[in-house]
């Protein structure tokens, strides 16, 4: 058995060790699906500072392909959402407090 796990061990070590696949490469793979890429969601969190006050906010992005996007930031001390949104018709902003349901 110890000799089996050794032998497993040691061929993920010689597999892992082949080829050169560097930093360069897995730059170039990267940029290359970003830019074949038809639609992406991206969630973060977005901190602004405005001399001594700081502001936290939670982004959701959305992009699709013909230059679709919606683009959602949510002030996470307030509720306050903000919300980009571009289609066909045109690029909108709209402003709104999310509410709770009970």
């Amino acid at each position: 058995m110890k000799k089996l796990l050794a032998l497993f061990f040691f061929s993920i070590f010689l597999l892992a060790g082949c080829g050169k696949y560097g930093e360069e490469d897995v730059i170039k793979d990267f940029k290359k699906k970003v830019e074949d890429a038809k639609a992406y969601y991206v969630e973060g969190n977005l901190e602004l500072v405005n001399n001594d006050d700081v502001y936290h906010y939670d982004v959701e992005v959305a992009y699709k392909e013909d230059n679709y996007y919606r683009v959602s930031l949510t002030n996470t001390s307030n509720d306050h959402t903000q919300v980009i949104l571009k289609n066909d018709d045109g690029v909108y902003v709209m402003t709104h407090k999310s509410t709770q349901l009970l």
